[in-house]
């Protein structure tokens, strides 16, 4: 397999990605002329590449290397390409994978895309199309980090670890806590009614003590408390409880 030799590189039409910092691209083929020439534009367009040519040599650097994105080649040789992202997938989260399948055919890009492939692309293909896919996907998947992090004031929240910090200070929570404090920082500057709270943690079948919500709203409080006395999560009487930052004089 090659790549079209009749479609132009990557680097005659694709500008330099604008990024605070270098992002690191990991091709797992057996096709050392594909493997070279996405390696050489990739890395002209600013990418930092690494290229295995064994799979299963590429699954465990995969395992073993901080990478942003890779691409996988389909055909079979030793472990097979819909394999590999089966195997990535499990091990690697939400890292970006591109599949790169032999031919135009529906079934293999669905195959791909269940194995758990974010994006399929045929060979041969224009490798400006596939920078660009690339750099789609990066996008992509920076926004859908940013999402799953919420803050406030010094807090943060990783919806996706279950892990929450004040500052450089780990936290660590119960699974219930953390419902609690994640409805409580996706609703920042919101006031909250215990009805709300009760549903939206809870669910509608909760049926223990009336007192539940501020029993944990307390563990919350005596958990989150900084040095410093700012107090984050605040009762409004009668009604609820809002999270918010207070300025301590």
């Amino acid at each position: 397999m090659l790549l079209n030799a009749h479609v132009k590189s990557a680097t005659q039409t694709i500008n330099r990605p604008q990024r605070q910092k270098l992002q690191h691209i990991m091709i797992i083929s057996d096709e050392p002329e594909i493997a070279e020439a996405l390696q050489m534009d990739l890395n002209t367009v600013g990418y930092q590449v690494r290229v295995l040519n064994d799979r299963l040599r590429g699954l465990l650097a995969a395992k073993r290397v901080a990478t942003d994105l890779l691409v996988v080649s389909w055909s079979p040789s030793r472990l097979s390409g819909l394999e590999l992202c089966r195997r990535l997938r499990m091990g690697q989260g939400e890292v970006p994978i591109i599949l790169l399948t032999e031919e135009d055919n529906p079934s293999d890009r669905i195959a791909g895309l269940k194995a758990g492939a974010n994006d399929c692309l045929s060979i041969p293909f224009h490798s400006e199309e596939l920078v660009a896919r690339i750099q789609s996907n990066l996008l992509r998947h920076v926004c859908d980090n940013h999402a799953s992090v919420l803050r406030c004031a010094d807090i943060q929240l990783n919806r996706k670890t279950r892990e929450v910090f004040r500052g450089d200070h780990f936290i660590r929570l119960t699974a219930k806590e953390f419902d609690l404090l994640e409805y409580l920082m996706s609703h920042y500057f919101q006031v909250l009614t215990r009805a709300q709270i009760l549903e939206n943690v809870w669910g509608y079948e909760y049926a223990g003590e009336s007192n539940i919500i501020e029993v944990y709203i307390r563990y919350l409080r005596r958990k989150l408390k900084s040095p410093e006395g700012r107090k984050l999560i605040h009762t409004v009487r009668s009604v609820g409880y809002i999270i918010r930052e207070e300025t301590v004089a």
